[in-house]
């Protein structure tokens, strides 16, 4: 029996797919293991969006030949689409493959036999247009449930299209399927993810439904007790959508929503599909509805063009809003985009200032929206995060309580009244005998 260990850079769908793949192994009779478990083969899946993606993948091809010197190592996901000639002068790397193939990694890489040549499996991006769905289970408490893939936006500053192709779902029954199996475990939490979530009920090229189609008849599966949106545009964020979160039983209140820019203008540089009037809007939506409700933003600073005058517009426009914290990412050039042909390039120490500046502006809006809650009773998800003797979780509105250690207490939903901020900066229950179970 052969053993396998897998190793994961990026995004929540990253994981998902991860985990399905994984489960593909241990299905032809693979034994899944630790990565320093002198595995015989290694599955690295990587991310384009994060920095400096080739040195990642390098150093963990480095580890793995440490660890196991004979082991085979195979490259997926986004960085492997588009570099993978790149990847394939990796010292150690023996397969790389693509978009269209990555689910298919056993059939086409056979017995994971060594050979002199690196195999290079990679089709053009418009070929991958098959759907998987996938779902991670086992690795955390809470489950990533993937129901979109691709995106057709094509923003000025993003690879993804090139790494994930068009968008494309799967069929609103393949999804209650897979929430069904979910269920069906021990998981408490599932968290829909995607490339465009918002975007979900494209089949084989033509739409078939909507997003918020998807979202009520997920809201029925028995057996899940919490169901959270992962990133969503704001244009594909309708009323509908936010109107029945407030109303729902098992949608939680906390919406992460891309921003990008508060500046009109680069947000039209960046080739977005809204202005900062549209996200306003969304964001007086929900707290009109749901006052508790958890708003993060994702924001980048830096973009070509974008002057000190249009950077003070993004951070005084997200000081006025009513958020809950920031995702701050620094502008870095992205080979075959159109940003990069773009002009008045803003200087790394600039971009670098004013990173750190919304980094501030993040703390202070994360601990005004714990502060707001303070004296309340919410519902923790504690999950199997034990640090100082103290156990952590999150509320439903994505506030990071922790409380007394009790072993008891892990992959458990309890009742907790948020007593104090830590010098952590975590909510503390003071008492942790006031934990009682959810009715």
């Amino acid at each position: 029996m052969k053993k396998v260990a897998f190793y994961t850079l990026g995004c929540k769908l990253n994981f998902s797919e991860t985990s399905t793949i994984s489960r593909q192994f241990e299905e032809k009779g693979f034994q899944k293991v630790n990565f320093q478990e002198n595995p015989d083969i290694f599955i690295i899946n990587t991310c384009s969006v994060t920095e400096n993606a080739d040195k990642k993948c390098k150093k963990i091809v480095k580890e793995a030949k440490k660890i196991s010197p004979n082991s085979y190592v195979a490259i997926i996901g986004c960085y492997a689409q588009l570099k993978p000639r790149e990847i394939s002068e990796i010292k150690g790397v023996d397969a790389v493959l693509g978009a269209a193939e990555k689910f298919r990694l056993i059939e086409l890489l056979d017995d994971f036999a060594k050979e002199q040549e690196v195999k290079v499996l990679a089709s053009e991006i418009k070929d991958a247009t098959t759907y998987h769905t996938a779902y991670s289970i086992n690795d955390r408490t809470r489950t990533f449930l993937k129901v979109q893939d691709g995106c057709n936006y094509g923003c000025a500053f993003c690879t993804i299209p090139l790494a994930r192709g068009k968008s494309r779902s799967s069929s609103i029954e393949s999804v209650i399927s897979a929430a069904k199996e979910i269920a069906s475990t021990e998981v408490k939490e599932v968290v829909l993810t995607g490339v465009n979530i918002g975007d979900f009920g494209i089949v084989e090229g033509k739409r078939q439904s909507r997003f918020e189609d998807l979202v009520k008849e997920i809201d029925q599966v028995q057996g899940i007790d919490r169901l959270r949106i992962s990133s969503i545009e704001p244009n594909l964020l309708n009323n509908d959508i936010i109107s029945f979160v407030a109303t729902s039983n098992r949608f939680v209140p906390h919406f992460h929503v891309p921003l990008q820019s508060g500046s009109n203008t680069i947000l039209r540089k960046m080739g977005r599909r809204y202005l900062r009037e549209l996200y306003e809007d969304r964001v007086n939506r929900i707290k009109s509805l749901m006052p508790h409700a958890c708003i993060g933003v994702d924001v980048i600073v830096g973009f070509p063009g974008e002057t000190d005058e249009y950077f003070l517009e993004t951070y005084n426009f997200l000081n006025d809003l009513d958020i809950s914290y920031l995702h701050v990412f620094t502008y870095s050039e992205r080979a075959n985009t159109r940003a990069t042909e773009m002009p008045d390039v803003v200087p790394m120490k600039k971009r670098s200032e004013r990173s750190k500046m919304l980094r501030i502006l993040s703390e202070k809006k994360r601990r005004k929206f714990y502060e707001e809650n303070l004296g309340k009773t919410f519902t923790v998800l504690f999950e199997d995060d034990v640090q100082n003797g103290k156990i952590h979780g999150f509320t439903e509105n994505y506030i990071r309580v922790a409380a007394k250690y009790d072993p008891m207490l892990v992959n458990e939903l309890k009742q907790v009244t948020l007593d104090y901020i830590n010098e952590d900066g975590n909510v503390e229950v003071l008492e942790p005998e006031f934990i009682y179970e959810k009715h």
